[in-house]
């Protein structure tokens, strides 16, 4: 393991020293590791020509762990094999930064990372990295898994890198999409704080509004041919993600109609970040609520956002702040108390005639 690191701390050096490019795809690197790691026979590790196994254990386990790790290290080292191009002045960097712009922070990252005409950072260069990815650059945003992965001056945490660099697949990232076989979901890890917080500032001072126009000729579109009230998609999407269909929220909502993962899934969204899929998913979820509730607008309010269980299991809109703003926020707009639904689509809640003698 540390014969590999070696190797390529050595490749980038000299790689930057006779200016070669660095490899330019996950699979140079996965063979170079393979070339260059003496394998011991009780390991028995993979090589890329074959799948990893599904349920590693033991030395196994913990080895490829490892060696997993050395080579997203190795792959931020090496850039990943982004090609050399001349760079603005850091100075004009510096200012676009200041205004938010996502390739300037990304560009800027870059510099502080490798110690381009400034001082070389790597604490600055994370952060950096953080506030580009939560702007929307998808470079960035795989950067930033492959920083959690590796603990490059801080704390590793495979969990958040996994869900980072899913992101950066789904977003289109082909160098995030040949890593996706060698690590998990990221189930139940959340973005880091440095992104929701510039996600925060992001929303504030955005100068333009999101096409709503467009949003809505998609929903009179869509929504009829799933049974639901066009005027009610709006409103949702309106308190959901104020019409924008690349916002992610702390708790990895994404899209246009904040579908967590689970959910964009169950209803068959493969792009959460394509208008139209995650626009139809959120249809496909509302539809089953209402009939699950019988068109009761706010029971189904309260379960697109806590979950269906939660309502069941209280009985009602749940004693959740968040919960009840969202449903009230969404009723200011949607004024109708009930809903026509299609009893075809699911059977109703055992519990619903509970509910009703409480609420």
């Amino acid at each position: 393991m540390l014969l590999y690191t070696l190797r390529c701390h050595n490749d980038h050096a000299s790689r930057a020293q006779d200016n070669r490019p660095a490899p330019r795809d996950l699979s140079a690197v996965l063979m170079n590791a393979e070339f260059h790691f003496a394998r011991s026979p009780s390991a028995n590790l993979w090589s890329p020509s074959t799948p990893p196994r599904p349920e590693p254990s033991g030395v196994y386990k913990v080895v490829r762990l490892r060696l997993l790790r050395n080579i997203l290290l190795c792959t931020a080292l090496t850039g990943g094999g982004a090609a050399a191009q001349p760079l603005p002045e850091v100075a004009t960097l510096e200012a676009a930064a200041q205004r938010g712009d996502a390739a300037a922070l990304h560009t800027l990252a870059e510099k502080y990372k490798r110690g381009d005409e400034v001082a070389r950072d790597i604490q600055k260069s994370n952060a950096l990295f953080c506030r580009a990815a939560a702007r929307g650059n998808v470079d960035a945003l795989l950067e930033l898994g492959l920083i959690h992965s590796s603990g490059r001056e801080m704390r590793a945490n495979e969990g958040v890198g996994a869900l980072l660099i899913n992101m950066a697949a789904e977003r289109g990232s082909e160098r995030a999409k040949e890593i996706l076989p060698y690590i998990s979901r990221g189930v139940g890890s959340v973005i880091p704080p440095c992104m929701s917080e510039e996600m925060v500032a992001a929303a504030a001072t955005r100068a333009t509004p999101a096409p709503r126009k467009d949003i809505e000729l998609l929903v009179q579109q869509w929504a009829p041919v799933y049974s639901v009230d066009p005027e009610l998609v709006m409103a949702l999407i309106a308190v959901e993600s104020s019409y924008d269909p690349t916002a992610v929220s702390p708790k990895n909502a994404q899209g246009l109609m904040q579908l967590i993962p689970a959910t964009a899934a169950r209803f068959g969204v493969k792009n959460v970040f394509n208008m139209v899929e995650n626009l139809k998913g959120g249809l496909a979820y509302l539809r089953w609520l209402m009939a699950y509730f019988k068109g009761d607008v706010a029971l189904v309010l309260a379960a697109y956002n806590s979950g269906e269980e939660t309502v069941e299991r209280y009985r009602g809109i749940p004693p959740y702040k968040e919960t009840r703003d969202y449903v009230q926020r969404i009723t200011r707009l949607y004024t109708k108390a009930t809903h026509p639904f299609v009893s075809e689509v699911t059977a109703p809640s055992a519990a619903l005639g509970r509910i009703r003698r409480i609420e």
